[in-house]
């Protein structure tokens, strides 16, 4: 493992000059450059006090780096449907729910509804492929079309509804996760 290269990465991520580094950990700015480029090491007491700075610790650090997923296919995603209320809702990244955004496709049958939500903390972006919906935001009505889309952080009771004639379908991604 390349101890100096993850520091820097690390460092990097969160937006820490050398220096600001070395001023949180009571060291000097030579000593985290020779850190970083492989020409010293640290004690264990020092890369403590370093990781600390960074967010993380000793176990985290020196853990096996596992190859993060980038793309995922049909059989990858998840698939729930409520026949009662007339939707689908799809997971289109298993295990989103951990991540920092959650997005989902939604399918909701005429006359079908979504929940209804209590405000939460985060954002909610969405964007239809087909048909219409009707998003509620507490006492409000916006009608959202195909090819029209919708953002808003959700300090209201909020859900939405298919009140056309056709189904409709839509992208809708939560941050943090929420559905």
């Amino acid at each position: 493992m390349d101890i100096g290269e993850k520091v820097k990465r690390l460092r990097t991520e969160k937006q820490l000059t050398q220096e600001e580094l070395a001023n949180r950990c009571e060291l000097s700015k030579g000593f985290i450059s020779q850190l970083e480029n492989d020409l010293t090491s640290p004690s264990i007491a020092t890369l403590i006090d370093i990781l600390d700075v960074l967010g993380t610790n000793l176990r985290e650090f020196f853990a096996e780096e596992v190859n993060e997923k980038i793309t995922f296919k049909k059989d990858d995603m998840f698939e729930v449907e409520d026949f009662d209320n007339k939707y689908t809702f799809r997971w289109l990244v298993p295990n989103s729910q951990k991540n920092d955004m959650e997005p989902v496709l939604v399918k909701i049958e005429p006359d079908g509804k979504y929940k209804e939500e209590k405000p939460h903390e985060g954002e909610e972006f969405g964007y239809v492929i087909k048909g219409t919906i009707c998003l509620y935001m507490g006492n409000k009505k916006f009608k959202v079309r195909k090819g029209e889309s919708f953002y808003y952080k959700p300090k209201e009771v909020h859900y939405i509804t298919n009140e056309g004639k056709v189904p409709a379908m839509l992208i809708w991604v939560s941050s943090p996760p929420s559905f």
